[in-house]
């Protein structure tokens, strides 16, 4: 019997039984987890109950008259008139050969180490303050994979390189530092997803990205708040301490803003901005494990949210106007009076924001109040984005330069031709990524066609075939002269 409820015997699955240790049991019945439930008791088949629903178990056997009655017929009847609906969860041995494994590893979290062994001498801190990277380390990291936005990366260099000291000292003496959450505003395409995706594969942190459209108030059809740091639980692999240190992203952060002239209750906007204060600010939220909504057949556990750093960014669309209609307050009739249409020109208007245009927008003071550090990406200029096309570690050029590689065959881009790229994507007003879907238009013959004869050596891409007017430069491994494609693949 011993062999049968002690799971950590079976041969030959060694790895697996240890990653099992080192989560947390959860309870068959109320689904709450070790850590809160306390001592788990163990059935066949590695279903853990808590105490509390064991002795319920005992108390509802011992109502229904299991084995109190005067004879077989007494328990017979009782047996009877049992209620199936409340006894099939108690049923265990039903259990145990129905759902073999009835808590899947998505829903359960690590275990937490206890403080005793968190002070030992071995133990490492999650950050230590002598390798957090300084500010301008940062800056050239992301150098490497972002263009241009200079004073946006260096905003947020030091505005990440303050809060993981925070971390790192946490209560080092009497003078606590307060969070430095982020704000980024920018149009679309320049680059604010990117930037945070480079910053937590630098820092070696769990990063959640999540788009505030599909937030709501709890209580309401969509996503709860919480949902949020389930996803940062998840990319942590369930591990606690590592979320509670992490970062999370939450895109479209304009999509919440306040909405105006409705009666109806504003359970996506103001509600959504209302229930995200704690967790900016920093508290113990009971967030579900391996979910993204709050029910009764899912494990809760509890993440403090005090050094979690939170960057939320948008596009901010009609921001741009509202910033337009203060400055053009100043303008007044006569010779020094300011044109009316002196700032339509201006691509990087949102550079002169400030907090009263995010309150006329529709955010509320107390949200943006959380949002200490305000950071505004440019607008990418045509010259910008040349760069983009081919600059970068993992430039688009250079993704199709390996692609074709992989066949032996060289892919070569002018710089007319990368210039008529990009101005076509400017055109197109989408940021970096309308260059995307440019380059696989033009490419799509090529890709098809290139692989077909295996003589074709190098490929060179013209202004003339990105515009539509001409056909690529092929270089054959035999022949020097240059050849053409076909009409028929233009």
């Amino acid at each position: 019997m011993s062999d049968e409820i002690n799971k950590d015997t079976i041969p030959g699955d060694g790895e697996n039984q240890d990653n099992k240790k080192e989560l947390e049991d959860v309870c068959y019945i109320c689904h709450r987890p070790e850590s809160t439930a306390g001592k788990m008791i163990h059935i066949p088949n590695n279903i853990a109950i808590c105490k509390d629903c064991m002795q319920k178990t005992f108390d509802s056997m011992a109502g229904f008259g299991f084995g109190g009655g005067n004879n077989a017929a007494d328990d017979a009847h009782n047996l009877n008139n049992i209620d199936l609906g409340s006894i099939g969860l108690l049923n265990f041995g039903d259990l145990s050969s129905l759902f073999p494994n009835n808590i899947p590893e998505s829903q359960r979290v690590k275990k937490k180490k206890p403080q005793e062994a968190k002070k030992g001498p071995d133990i490492k801190p999650v950050f230590d303050i002598e390798h957090i990277p300084h500010p301008h380390e940062i800056r050239a990291k992301l150098d490497e994979y972002v263009v241009g936005q200079d004073q946006a990366k260096k905003i947020i260099s030091v505005a990440v390189y303050n809060h993981y000291k925070r971390v790192a000292t946490n209560t080092m003496d009497s003078i606590e530092i307060d969070k430095s959450n982020i704000l980024m505003i920018g149009p679309t395409g320049s680059g604010k997803t990117y930037l945070v995706r480079t910053l937590a594969k630098l820092l070696d942190v769990p990063l959640a990205i999540a788009d505030a459209t599909s937030l709501t108030e709890a209580g309401y059809i969509g996503d709860d708040i919480e949902s949020v740091i389930s996803k940062l639980l998840a990319a942590s692999g369930n591990d606690v301490e590592k979320a509670e240190t992490g970062i999370v992203f939450i895109d479209e952060i304009d999509k919440i803003a306040k909405k105006k002239n409705t009666n109806q209750r504003d359970v996506s906007g103001e509600a959504v901005q209302q229930g995200m204060l704690k967790l900016l600010e920093g508290s113990d939220v009971e967030v579900p494990v391996g979910a993204s909504s709050k029910n009764a057949m899912v494990p809760m556990t509890t993440i403090n949210t005090k050094n979690i750093l939170f960057i939320c960014g948008g596009a901010f669309p009609d921001l741009a106007d509202i910033v337009k209609e203060r400055l053009n307050k100043s303008s007044a009739m006569g010779f020094v009076s300011d044109l009316k249409d002196k700032y339509d020109d201006d691509e990087n208007i949102l550079t002169k924001v400030t907090v009263e245009d995010l309150r006329k927008f529709g955010m509320i003071p107390e949200f943006i109040g959380r949002l200490p550090v305000l950071c505004v990406l440019n607008t990418l200029s045509e010259d910008m984005l040349v760069r983009i096309l081919s600059e970068p570690k993992n430039a688009i050029i250079k993704q199709y330069q390996k692609l074709l590689a992989l066949d032996e065959v060289n892919l070569v881009f002018t710089d007319d031709a990368l210039h008529a790229i990009a101005h076509k994507a400017k055109e197109k007003e989408l940021g970096a990524r309308a260059l995307r879907a440019i380059i696989e238009e033009f490419m799509l013959d090529i890709m098809y066609e290139v692989p077909k004869d295996d003589n074709i050596g190098t490929v060179t891409i013209t202004a003339d075939y990105v515009n539509g007017n001409g056909a690529p430069l092929i270089e054959m491994r035999s022949v020097t002269k240059q050849e053409r494609l076909p009409a028929d693949t233009q």
